[in-house]
């Protein structure tokens, strides 16, 4: 046995680390001090920061080198000169003024690097630098624009809503019960079990699809279910109910497994916007009413116009979203692009299939297909600006905004078919069939067998 045991075992250790000891004396330490010690700034925009290097081992000539982790987020570049003078190198401190230059949202980290002839050395420090998207007028115009044209095309619905219909509806809701099973059931499940499988590694990404899922059906349900000919006054009645629904339901959803896909949220129903969702669709649907009551004719011309304005307002909302968030398109991966389709495309297909089991007419099914399958996106993107920092937040709305771009590829594949059978459709004598709104009559409100006027428009 060793006559030093266990001091032997000690002495070992210390002979051990003594090389490693003087190597690490060896190295210059460096580090790095920025002012401010974070950025946060606004895409497209520059901020200028000052860095202090202070350390051993400083030579005139040595230069410092900046590098950025994602260089697509922000660009660092030296202001001042980067080269080390006689009076630094005697002080041992380096004093620069760099430029950033936000490019795109997210975070990166800035640091410094020292160059000494061909050799590189590390300094300690970074910059955390945060990249937002600014507040844009073009943005605020594009919301005020839209909710302009919606309340429009809402009244126009309130002119071609046929009341006893609803009302038989409300009596007998079985077309609104499998809507509710497809919104409120089946788009939450289903965008749950997507985010896990899409986005395995990104709990924030998973929310955006989940708070997508549990959304009410959005306003452009009921246009395009006019457009396509399907039940207007089910729609109406569902979107309605709906979104009434969502106080409740929402609520439900997010505090159950909303939580368990992102446990950290602080997640905040927006009750308020609910409301405001609530109110601008009643409150045009009442004045639409009270038109056909009160000024048939206005109501009667209202009508008429509807399928034209409902189209003209589709375009527009499409078009002027895309040109006001082009920066949105850099985010786009396979998985944002199936997403975007798998959300609103299978909730048209279980929406429709479901419908149909439960033996309700093709008009209807379309109706709960579209219901079903068309979100309500501005209230998820909502959602996400309250439960998650920025630039997160924003980071996070491709999924609704992807899911927004994706919704009406079917439906505007179904109108483009719907119009070439129609330019081929011909009649018995052998003549074909010309379509017009104008051929719709208004009925009499009088009327004991007046029909809905939607109806006129599945005849032709």
């Amino acid at each position: 046995m060793c006559p030093i045991w266990p001091l032997h075992l000690i002495i070992l250790y210390i002979l051990a680390l003594c090389p490693l000891w003087v190597l690490c004396q060896e190295l210059p330490k460096l580090t790095a001090n920025f002012k401010p010690q974070e950025l946060e700034m606004v895409m497209e925009y520059a901020e200028y920061v000052s860095v202090s290097v202070k350390g051993d081992d400083l030579r005139v000539g040595d230069q410092f080198l900046l590098e950025v982790d994602r260089s697509h987020i922000a660009v660092p570049e030296w202001n001042s000169s980067y080269s080390l003078t006689d009076q630094e190198a005697a002080s041992g401190q380096f004093d620069g003024k760099l430029r950033v230059k936000g490019n795109f949202l997210g975070s990166t980290n800035v640091r410094v690097v020292k160059q000494r002839g061909t050799q590189t050395f590390q300094v300690n420090g970074s910059l955390p630098v945060t990249v937002l998207r600014p507040e844009r007028v073009i943005d605020r115009i594009f919301v005020t624009s839209v909710a302009l044209f919606v309340s429009l095309i809402f009244i126009n619905f309130g002119c071609a809503m046929h009341w006893p219909t609803v009302k038989d509806v409300l009596k007998r809701p079985i077309g609104p019960l499998i809507g509710m099973c497809g919104q409120f059931l089946f788009m939450p499940l289903i965008s749950f079990g997507l985010g896990y499988l899409i986005f395995p590694d990104d709990g924030e990404m998973r929310l955006g699809m989940f708070f997508t899922g549990v959304s009410p059906g959005g306003g452009a349900s009921n246009i395009w279910t006019f457009i396509l000919g399907g039940n207007l006054n089910l729609s109406l009645a569902m979107t309605s109910i709906s979104t009434i629904a969502s106080f409740a339901l929402m609520p439900a959803w997010l505090f159950s497994l909303g939580q368990v896909v992102f446990s950290n949220a602080n997640i905040v129903v927006p009750y308020a916007r609910i409301a405001s969702f609530v109110a601008g669709l009643l409150i045009p649907l009442g004045i639409g009413l009270g038109m056909q009551r009160w000024t048939p004719k206005l109501a009667a011309f209202m009508v008429r116009i509807l399928k034209g304005f409902s189209t003209i307002l589709l375009l527009f909302i499409i078009i002027f979203a895309i040109v006001t968030n082009l920066y949105i398109f850099e985010l786009f991966t396979w998985q944002i692009v199936v997403a975007g389709i798998a959300i609103p495309w299978l909730g048209y297909a279980f929406g429709y299939a479901l419908a149909r089991v439960c033996r309700q007419p093709h008009p209807d099914a379309l109706a709960i297909s579209i219901e079903t399958g068309i979100q309500n996106t501005g209230i998820s993107i909502f959602l996400l600006r309250y439960a998650l920092p920025q630039p997160a937040a924003d980071l996070t709305t491709v999924v609704p905004v992807a899911v927004a771009i994706m919704t009406p590829i079917p439906m505007t594949c179904i109108y483009v078919v719907q119009k070439i059978m129609q330019c081929f459709q011909v009649s018995p004598t052998g003549t074909r069939i010309k379509k017009s709104m104008n051929q719709t009559e208004y009925p009499s409100r009088d009327s004991p067998t007046s029909q809905p006027l939607m109806s006129a428009n599945h005849q032709v």
